[in-house]
């Protein structure tokens, strides 16, 4: 499990494999200590929540304020990643909940839905040749394209409508999945972006990026709660995850994401 040098000792590969598995019994068995203890009584204890970074500008923050106010005893770790770094932590129980984009690959998981979020076509405002209204996916498919990395985030979701329209793919000029990079690289003028706005509300907002929505057709992803089907869920977890629900519902009807 490990190497040893004159600085110590590092973890080979398999006792990194073997760090992770016992990091989530270890999260397991403190879940099962925490849910005797509230059986009865207010949730507490740790809950570690994965969300993509797609998602995290939206929901992170006005989650955190609501575990705060609502559920005081539970201590609360959100985890920013990638959806396909999430998906093994969850399976593995590294992480007790996450926000996954529904992909048709989630069986192994429980799910509930959260919410639909439309794709707009999303560039610098210095571009030239700004479109004022809509734009087609046949249209947007022909800019150069700044996309997550296959099989990441929305680029399932174009490459899927572009071939059932009998479209060529898109024409990616970079592969990207860190939204502050993404962000950087279109502020820059390198080429547009096919992905919700709220990741770049702030920008738009601003007037610096400018967002206008892809029509013929409509392009959505699902985002979904999810929780493993074989570790239980703490109390604690429960509550984290009915109060996720409640929220991502009051900032839809809200107009705040979506």
């Amino acid at each position: 499990l490990f190497h040893r040098t004159r600085r110590g000792v590092e973890l080979t590969e398999a006792g990194r494999v073997f760090h992770a598995h016992a990091t989530a019994i270890l999260r397991q068995v403190e879940d099962a200590k925490a849910s005797v203890r509230n059986a009865e009584g207010e949730p507490s204890g740790k809950v570690v929540f994965g969300i993509p970074h797609s998602a995290s500008n939206a929901f992170a923050l006005p989650l955190l304020q609501a575990v705060r106010r609502e559920l005081p005893k539970v201590e609360l770790e959100i985890t920013e990643e990638l959806t396909g770094n999430l998906v093994p932590q969850l399976r593995s129980g590294q992480i007790s909940l996450a926000v996954l984009f529904d992909d048709g690959t989630l069986d192994e998981f429980q799910t509930t839905p959260l919410l639909d979020e439309r794709l707009s076509l999303i560039g610098a405002t210095c571009l030239p040749g700004r479109p004022k209204k809509a734009v087609t996916l046949k249209q947007a498919l022909a800019l150069p394209l700044i996309l997550p990395a296959h099989p990441h985030g929305v680029r399932p979701i174009i490459e899927e409508a572009a071939r059932k329209q009998g479209l060529p793919p898109p024409n990616v000029v970079a592969d990207i999945s860190s939204v502050s990079i993404l962000r950087t690289t279109l502020l820059a003028g390198l080429g547009h972006t096919l992905l919700p706005v709220m990741p770049l509300q702030q920008d738009i907002a601003a007037g610096t990026l400018y967002a206008v929505p892809v029509e013929r057709p409509v392009l959505t992803r699902r985002l979904m709660l999810c929780a493993s089907k074989h570790i239980p869920l703490s109390v604690a977890s429960v509550a984290v995850a009915q109060l996720v629900l409640k929220l991502a519902r009051d900032l839809c009807e809200s107009n705040v994401w979506g």
